[in-house]
């Protein structure tokens, strides 16, 4: 009984030890100083929550202080939520900053669109009352938009995955509605899982349509189904993730990939942008006459794994600019057909070790049979022709063509910039990575891009590129910005400014 007492004891005076301050304060008197007057939280969609904002705010007297209240002006109305040391809430009282330091208030939000008389959605922070009062404003853009989700089972509530050549798979998502075949720019698309477009059906992407893509969702054209996106110089398509915050426009893998599989056919992109993806573009398709892909004044950026993955199929590009990737900004595998003109492709990637040069391409694949024996496999790269093309990054090579005996190996560079610089000898004995052999002509190997901003994937070309007036004269006469390239065509898909 005795311990029992002393340990009630000890437990009571440590808990009026901890819950006492060990410093006198005064009341604020309106001198708080603040890291910002206004929080922009960017732009949201209508019931998708945004990222948390924070906000620093300081005593810089010499006396520590009590702040009587911070609350929203808005109260238990506002759409805001606070977190203010740590306590989550819309109302606050008596918090104690010490002389000459500082504290965080946190902030968020998620607005219903059809909730607000303003897009343009506001309220206060406010600190203290009376005469003593202060206050930081809080401002949010809301955006309407289309939402597009799977389906879910009535009974199980389990959100329905895909069915594809007949297979049940686990990739959640449905089939798109023929009313849903349309995509338009009155306002933007936000999508949920996999939205795929049916065997014989066509998907059509007017001018200025975006496409959002939240967490491990992506877009599919199945077998037997087309996709057109139609942007135009003006009024570009756009592919890219949910998250509207500045915070969020250049992080990579916020959503999956845009898949043309096996069979589908005439897929066309114009004037369109894929960006922050796992895989910019999925081209699983067997190998025709015709391109199962064409790409016009596209650029593809910002992807953690691929720009395009292509697995012998079928390729188009003209204007086209590949950026940043976690791997290869371009993987022509598996044999196929690629022909590229006017393009650049360029990785600068930093977030990682890349292993992978910014273009590779090969004719084989390799696998497990079922004595776990690896078995390689070729099929015939039928073309690989890079004209007037820049290839480049900040790996010292960045163009590998990597051939096994066994099948067709055809390829042509030609007034192409190329980073290729091969210190340790790896490929001295490679016949296809010879600048000297007949397949390459007019090669500018190691040359300087001159590109103006690396690190936000801008590749406009500066004065002083060695791209300059080498191209080879061709049919595509305007460059991917519109600029005419008739006179002085410079190679890439930019023509030269002045910085």
């Amino acid at each position: 009984m005795r311990n029992f007492l002393i340990l009630v004891l000890v437990i009571i005076l440590a808990s009026v030890t901890s819950c006492r301050k060990d410093f006198t304060t005064v009341q604020s008197f309106g001198s708080l100083e603040f890291s910002k007057d206004t929080v922009f939280l960017d732009t949201v969609f209508s019931n998708i929550g945004s990222a948390t904002y924070n906000l620093k705010v300081y005593n810089r007297g010499s006396k520590a202080i009590t702040i009587p209240s911070i609350q929203l002006e808005n109260g238990m109305t506002s759409n805001y939520r606070l977190n203010v040391d740590g306590i989550a809430g819309d109302t606050f009282q008596d918090i104690d900053i010490l002389a000459n330091d500082s504290m965080y208030v946190f902030i968020e939000t998620t607005i219903d669109f059809n909730t607000v008389p303003n897009p343009l959605y506001t309220d206060k922070i406010l600190f203290d009352n009376g005469n003593n009062q202060q206050d930081v404003d809080l401002v949010t853009l809301v955006q309407d938009a289309v939402f597009l989700f799977p389906d879910r089972n009535p009974v199980t509530m389990k959100i329905d995955s895909l069915t594809l050549d007949g297979e049940p798979t686990t990739i959640r998502g449905r089939f798109l509605e023929d009313s849903e075949l349309t995509f338009t720019n009155e306002k933007p698309y936000v999508i949920y899982g996999y939205m795929a477009v049916p065997n014989g059906k066509t998907a059509t992407i007017e001018a200025g349509a975006k496409l959002h893509f939240h967490d491990n969702s992506g877009f599919i054209v199945d077998n037997g189904a087309t996709l057109k996106s139609n942007g135009t110089l003006t009024e570009k398509v756009v592919f890219e993730g949910d998250r509207l915050e500045h915070s969020f426009s250049d992080i990579p893998g916020q959503w999956g990939t845009l898949w043309m599989r096996a069979g589908s056919k005439d897929n066309e992109l114009h004037n369109t942008q894929i960006k922050n993806g796992i895989i910019g573009v999925l081209v699983d398709s067997i190998n025709g006459t015709n391109p199962v892909l064409t790409l016009k004044n596209t650029e593809i950026y910002n992807n953690s794994n691929y720009g395009i993955l292509a697995r012998e199929t079928n390729i188009l590009g003209e204007n086209v600019v590949i950026g940043n990737a976690g791997q290869a900004s371009l993987a022509a595998t598996i044999g196929g057909t690629y022909n590229f003109t006017h393009s650049t492709f360029a990785n600068y990637w930093s977030n990682s070790l890349r292993q992978l040069p910014t273009v590779l391409v090969n004719n084989h694949f390799t696998y497990l049979n079922a004595n776990d024996q690896e078995i390689t496999e070729t099929r015939d790269l039928h073309a690989a022709n890079f004209t007037n093309c820049i290839i480049t990054g900040n790996n010292n090579i960045e163009f590998i063509l990597d051939k096994v005996d066994g099948s067709a190996f055809n390829y042509s560079v030609a007034n192409s910039l190329i980073q290729f610089e091969d210190v340790s000898g790896t490929f001295s004995n490679n016949a296809e990575m010879d600048f000297t052999n007949s397949n390459y002509s007019n090669i500018i190997r190691n040359g300087f891009p001159h590109f103006r901003d690396t690190s936000t994937n801008d590749f406009i070309i500066g004065e002083n590129s060695d791209a300059i007036n080498a191209a080879a004269p061709s049919s595509i006469s305007e460059d991917i910005l519109g600029v005419s390239r008739i006179a002085n065509p410079a190679i890439g898909a930019y023509q030269d400014i002045i910085f």
